[in-house]
């Protein structure tokens, strides 16, 4: 009984602590490199490249965090906070999803997962802008751009997780 309460104390603990790092990454990697997008207000950015390193190597619960919250954190320095209530949700999904549907194991589940979180994402921004924002139909001219993003996070992001997860201790995958 001893045994298992300190595991799932440690087990908690690498979760919180990974979740936190990769929350950073993501913040930094979104902040760093954005392409504003008058239309709607928004930009495209990199942050999916480390969201889906994220959930992928480490699970849905560090995914949907570290996508969540480091995306909040960089809409809100950056000066799009009216975004970041929906990018917590939507990004927290995206890296929620992908780590759900990723078994790592096979190369073709974590396409299929990316894929998935993608479409949540690409979707999820485009409902934003179009009814609680009250962008409209202006809305689209995000949608190729968000798509970029999700190919150019899938073409990096699995790769890159592919070999941290040959490479990190079992305990720290999947949580």
């Amino acid at each position: 009984m001893l045994n298992n309460n300190k595991t799932q104390f440690k087990r908690a603990a690498t979760t919180f602590a990974l979740s936190a790092v990769m929350a950073a990454l993501v913040a930094i990697s979104t902040f760093l490199i954005q392409f504003p997008v008058p239309a709607t207000g928004g930009y495209i950015d990199i942050g999916d490249v480390m969201i889906f390193i994220s959930a992928l190597t480490f699970g849905p619960i560090v995914g949907g965090l570290a996508g969540g919250i480091g995306s909040f954190i960089s809409d809100a320095v950056s000066g799009y906070l009216l975004y970041a209530p929906f990018t917590l949700i939507i990004k927290g999904l995206e890296g929620t999803i992908a780590g759900s549907i990723s078994n790592q194991e096979n190369i073709w589940r974590d396409a299929i997962a990316v894929t998935v979180a993608g479409v949540e994402m690409v979707g999820g921004y485009f409902l934003a802008e179009f009814f609680p924002l009250h962008i409209g139909w202006a809305a689209l001219v995000e949608v190729p751009g968000n798509i970029t993003q999700i190919v150019v996070g899938a073409a990096i992001g699995i790769p890159v997780s592919l070999v941290l997860r040959r490479r990190l201790p079992a305990a720290w995958r999947k949580s």
